[in-house]
């Protein structure tokens, strides 16, 4: 279950650094998984291989950071992804336009509503209705 502010909406997830991105997609992709099976999945698609501890420290933190949630089964930690795919974007997406619009107020707004006006209108269409189920 995804961590909540004591307001009751989802908190913001932190971005995802390149290693932290291909083990939270591994994880999305099996629904929960060991230690050793992210590292065999991940180091199978990667120029470079990286050790056990790696993959367990950075399993360790997204945890603390709230992405995955550590279930121990004997001596072995699993790890399940505390928020969807989808929810993980929507969140991280909001907060990056927040950051914008507050660091550069009506300028960046400006910036977004001409990328808005370019775009084909059923797109534009669609776009509109998913902001208004937002």
């Amino acid at each position: 279950m995804p961590a909540s502010s004591p307001q009751g909406g989802l908190l913001v997830p932190p971005p995802l650094h390149e290693l932290e991105a291909a083990v939270m997609e591994e994880v999305w992709e099996r629904g929960e998984a060991s230690v050793r099976e992210v590292m065999e999945a991940v180091n199978a698609g990667a120029d470079k291989n990286r050790a056990y501890t790696t993959y367990m420290t950075i399993m360790g933190r997204l945890d603390c950071k709230g992405l995955l949630a550590r279930r121990r089964e004997g001596k072995t930690d699993f790890y399940a992804p505390r928020y969807t795919r989808g929810q993980y974007a929507d969140l991280r997406a909001r907060a990056e336009v927040d950051s914008i619009v507050d660091q550069f107020g009506e300028l960046a707004l400006a910036h977004i509503a001409r990328q808005l006006a370019g775009l084909d209108p059923k797109r534009r269409r669609a776009l509109q209705r998913l902001a208004r189920d937002k």
